[in-house]
């Protein structure tokens, strides 16, 4: 018993076993969520901070100094705001680029939805199809406008010489006023028509087969198909179409007026980013083009608040 005893006093006196420790617990799903969503999200905001904000933040700076071409700075304030108020050709260049933009967007958002609708068709070789027409845009601008450079051309142009072929006489394409402007925008269309047919494309795709199923059962014709079905769907894709290619047209393009008509003739084509590449880099200007850079880019961005206002953010005339 006494054994017993003292094996049962021992057992009684024996230290607890710890108790093991609750495991260490780590950032819960939505913190994951966020944590991914930074990772994916860092390389672009790096990139458009360092190449895009940084250099606006330095544009607006420099835009109050008197920059020289050898590196010399004088502080001069609201001046070269002045000057660019006071300067008829910059505002040229703007009436320019309004009626550039104006005719250039509608034309563009009509082709490049009209050929999503084509290319959507399930007929033989629409995947060749679709690549030639998206191949325009993987082109360089420069090598675009020395290509149509050529075929407009007076003399040897290709499309002059189809024209006296059929009995009519040749244009100067380039070298009228009242047209090269208008060539500049068919070869931008041309360009620019195959990138925004495919998300055309991919928002078409996006819409259930099922709509238009039970619209051809319902006896619906292809326009009220697509007045109904189609184009309600398509508001977010139309949307992003018409803001991407405002903005690019109010600020691309330099390339190619550069190479097809160096602004000419007359400055008919000397759009407003045509105009401050001229003032920066062919008589070094650098704050005056800085403060008319920056002017273009407020006025991009109250197009763009334009934009959004009257399209509802891409639900157009939805009142939800």
């Amino acid at each position: 018993m006494s054994s017993v005893a003292a094996q049962d006093h021992r057992t009684a006196a024996a230290p607890a076993a710890p108790a093991p420790a609750p495991p260490r617990r780590g950032p819960g799903r939505r913190q994951r969520e966020w944590i991914a969503a930074g990772l994916f999200l860092a390389p672009d905001a790096i990139g458009l901070t360092l190449f895009v904000g940084v250099p606006m933040v330095l544009s607006i700076f420099l835009s109050f100094f008197q920059v020289s071409g050898f590196g010399s700075y004088e502080w001069i304030g609201l001046g070269n705001y002045e000057r660019m108020i006071a300067d008829p050709l910059f505002w040229d260049s703007m009436k320019v680029t309004g009626l550039y933009v104006v005719i250039l967007v509608p034309v563009l958002f009509c082709v490049s939805l009209g050929l999503g609708l084509l290319v959507k068709q399930k007929l033989p070789g629409m995947g060749a199809y679709r690549t030639a027409l998206f191949l325009p845009y993987v082109i360089s601008l420069v090598v675009v406008g020395v290509l149509w450079k050529f075929l407009l051309d007076e003399q040897v142009g290709a499309v002059n010489r189809a024209m006296r072929a059929i009995g009519l006489e040749g244009e100067s394409w380039l070298g009228d006023p009242t047209l090269a402007l208008g060539c500049v925008i068919a070869v931008m269309v041309w360009v620019m028509m195959g990138y925004y047919m495919i998300i055309f494309l991919a928002g078409l795709q996006e819409i259930p087969k099922e709509y238009y199923e039970a619209a051809r059962i319902d006896g619906a014709g292809p326009w009220t198909t697509f007045r109904t079905i189609t184009w309600p769907l398509l508001r977010p894709t139309s949307f992003f179409v018409l803001l991407m290619s405002t903005v690019a047209a109010i600020t691309g393009g330099l390339d190619l007026i550069f190479v097809l008509t160096n602004g000419g003739p007359a400055n008919g084509t000397s759009l407003a980013i045509f105009y401050i590449y001229q003032q920066a880099f062919g008589f070094g200007e650098y704050g005056y083009a800085s403060a008319m850079g920056s002017f273009l880019v407020l006025i991009m961005v109250v197009v763009s608040a334009v934009i959004f206002k009257l399209t509802r953010g891409g639900r157009f005339d939805d009142g939800e």
